[in-house]
């Protein structure tokens, strides 16, 4: 995105669930650059809680009440996890709900033979100690199935009353009935200066750091 404050670009990753979860993250994905490029001060600041900060929380907030509110999607039961990056020059800002994550690839020293990676946002898992409290504050349960083979499956929310939703994550875009059970769809943000040492970024979602670790 070229702007008045220079050129900026913004990476995202959704990963929908649900019966309804393609149209959750495909009505976001389609409607969140120009959005956020629309809002006062995009861009301009990119520290801490900022301008830059404040539109990406805005258009989070702005999208996710436009896509419950359509009567086409129903967002009951499906929903998206979210993670994005905003990068101008070598400042980053991160921003992410959910389960899928950025890493940061960085060579390990001079010779760039080698790279190290370090997740940069925080997997929103039920099980995380402030998470769970949320969740059973607001009213709602976390705990994980045991299935037929006695392996455990991942910590889920579910209502205080019903076993539903099950849902894997504490934090989404969309999920009416689990955000009535504490799950959050408000955005954790993350700062990075990007140094000289940088390789790469990957952004990907739990099909990935299921099975992969960051390295």
């Amino acid at each position: 995105h070229r702007s008045a404050v220079g050129e900026i670009s913004v990476f995202l990753v959704l990963d929908g669930h649900g019966e309804a979860g393609d149209l959750v993250s495909g009505f976001i994905k389609e409607r969140f650059v120009a959005a956020l490029a629309s809002k006062p001060g995009f861009g301009e600041d990119m520290g801490g809680e900022g301008r830059t900060t404040a539109a990406l929380r805005s258009t989070i907030a702005e999208l996710e009440r436009e896509i419950i509110g359509q009567p086409r999607v129903d967002t009951e039961f499906s929903g998206t996890t979210f993670v994005c990056a905003v990068i101008k020059g070598n400042q980053l800002i991160c921003a992410n709900i959910g389960d899928s994550r950025l890493t940061l690839g960085s060579y390990k020293d001079a010779s760039k033979s080698a790279l190290v990676a370090r997740a940069v946002s925080i997997d929103h898992k039920p099980d995380l100690p402030a998470e769970k409290k949320r969740i059973v504050e607001t009213g709602g349960r976390v705990f994980a199935v045991e299935y037929d083979d006695g392996i455990d499956g991942p910590p889920r929310v579910w209502l205080g009353h019903m076993d539903v939703p099950g849902l894997a994550m504490s934090r989404s875009l969309g999920d009416v009935v689990a955000h009535s059970a504490g799950v959050s769809s408000e955005p954790e943000f993350f700062y990075e200066t990007i140094g000289q040492d940088a390789a790469c970024l990957v952004f990907a979602s739990d099909g990935l750091w299921e099975f992969m670790n960051d390295q």
